[in-house]
């Protein structure tokens, strides 16, 4: 995903400076330097297709802690959480390689075009070069530690801020909840 946000913008930085139209054919070669920039853009076309595929199971199993601790005994919570969990990861499996394989057959028709479009094929060659580069690779390589710093960093420092404003609401939720409740409770004795 870093790679195609990197990729973008150099897009938007390259249009802005070279206000160039492509011709409307693309030479051999500039059709293999976008099939070349796609390849090297596999890495964030697999962490998308992943995500994809794990943001609504993540929300699902969100929700699901939810209800846990509303309809399920204590007892019972972790057992239930853990088939919950085995469920999700069993669906991640299933559907990762699926949505990995689609977005791989996809990117090339969708993406080459683009390329081939908005970029001289001298262009193409520099970007090449920009996500070739020794030094790149080494930056990229960097991307979750510098993440994971920067995460863990901004949640000591927010923590003292947010938890007060989440304690203040979660009764201010609850109450909201409570006539909602009330109310859908005393609709079928009508």
């Amino acid at each position: 995903m870093k790679r195609i946000a990197l990729i973008g913008g150099l897009l938007a930085a390259s249009l802005t400076v070279h206000a160039q139209t492509a011709p409307a054919t693309s030479s051999p070669a500039k059709k293999e330097l976008a099939a070349r920039i796609v390849k090297l853009q596999q890495p964030g076309i697999d962490n998308l297709a992943r995500q994809l595929v794990e943001q609504p199971a993540m929300q699902m199993m969100q929700q699901a802690g939810i209800a846990l601790q509303q309809r399920v005994a204590a007892d019972r919570r972790q057992a239930v959480a853990a088939d919950i969990q085995a469920d999700a990861r069993k669906y991640a499996e299933e559907m990762g390689p699926i949505a990995r394989d689609k977005a791989t057959r996809m990117a090339p028709g969708i993406l080459q075009p683009m390329l081939e479009e908005k970029f001289t094929e001298d262009e193409l060659k520099q970007l090449v070069a920009i996500i070739e580069s020794p030094v790149n690779r080494k930056y990229q390589a960097m991307g979750g530690d510098m993440q994971r710093a920067l995460g863990e960093k901004l949640v000591a420092e927010l923590k003292p801020t947010i938890e007060p404003k989440l304690k203040a609401l979660n009764p201010t939720i609850a109450g909201r909840l409570q006539p909602a409740a009330a109310g859908s409770a005393s609709a079928p004795g009508k």
